[in-house]
């Protein structure tokens, strides 16, 4: 038997987005998502989290997309205020202040706890928290917060991961119908598994802001009519945390 975390990544990112996950929730088999704190259509995730309580929701950490929560925070940001391409992040961490870091992904958690949900967990935009150079931020963050962490690999031991083994391929040419039929060829017998999803709808905004986006409707598509293969079921184990 194996329980599979479906994780909806980038709620909030636009309002099409957030209404993608809705429905890969309410009529697929998404069960979690995660949520950007410095997003346009964050406030409107939020409510959309409020009235729906079935669908786990953590926290998105934040560092390459977007302007920091945080106006203090040089060594996160180009010339224009934004934050670092992903490219520049993951080519040079150690440009990365390990204090101000801390501080803008603390300041992205307290956002979220300020509207009153209790987070299941935490993950990242393009996976940054699995950079080896940020592991000490990602280790008291989640001891901090009493939080678990997407697994990023065998340097995550000692912290508390979501689940034992983490899938990031049903992406791009990989979002294919029976993506989710063959898990049993991709994961061993009793281990846990979390599955990265982008499921959105389409909409001007997110074509203004994503390169990623024609196969988030596609995504839709299959998860709102996606079945798991005999001996997989949807993990609802995780616990929202009150902090």
């Amino acid at each position: 038997m194996n329980e599979v975390l479906i994780n909806a990544d980038d709620f909030g990112l636009t309002k099409a987005v957030n209404y993608g996950i809705l429905d890969s929730h309410k009529y697929g088999i998404v069960n979690s998502t995660t949520i950007m704190m410095n997003a346009k259509a964050t406030e409107h995730a939020i409510e959309i989290a409020k009235k729906t309580p079935s669908l786990k929701v953590g926290i998105h950490l934040v560092l390459t997309w977007g302007k920091p929560l945080l106006s203090d925070v040089p060594s996160l940001v180009d010339e224009t205020g934004n934050f670092k391409k992903q490219g520049v992040v993951y080519g040079n961490p150690g440009d990365i202040s390990l204090a101000e870091l801390e501080r803008e992904w603390s300041a992205q958690i307290e956002r979220f706890l300020e509207f009153g949900l209790f987070p299941t967990h935490f993950d990242s935009h393009h996976h940054v928290h699995g950079i080896k150079a940020f592991l000490p931020v990602i280790r008291r963050l989640s001891e901090k917060y009493r939080l678990p962490v997407r697994n990023a690999g065998e340097h995550f031991a000692g912290i508390q991961t979501v689940t034992d083994i983490f899938l990031d391929d049903f992406y791009g040419d990989m979002v294919v119908e029976d993506y989710f039929e063959n898990l049993r060829g991709k994961v061993i017998d009793g281990a846990s598994v979390e599955i990265m999803t982008h499921p959105a709808y389409l909409d001007e905004e997110l074509f203004a802001v994503s390169s990623y986006n024609d196969k988030r409707l596609r995504e839709t598509s299959i998860l709102v009519n996606a079945k798991l293969p005999e001996g997989f079921f949807l993990k609802f184990s995780i616990k929202q945390v009150k902090i």
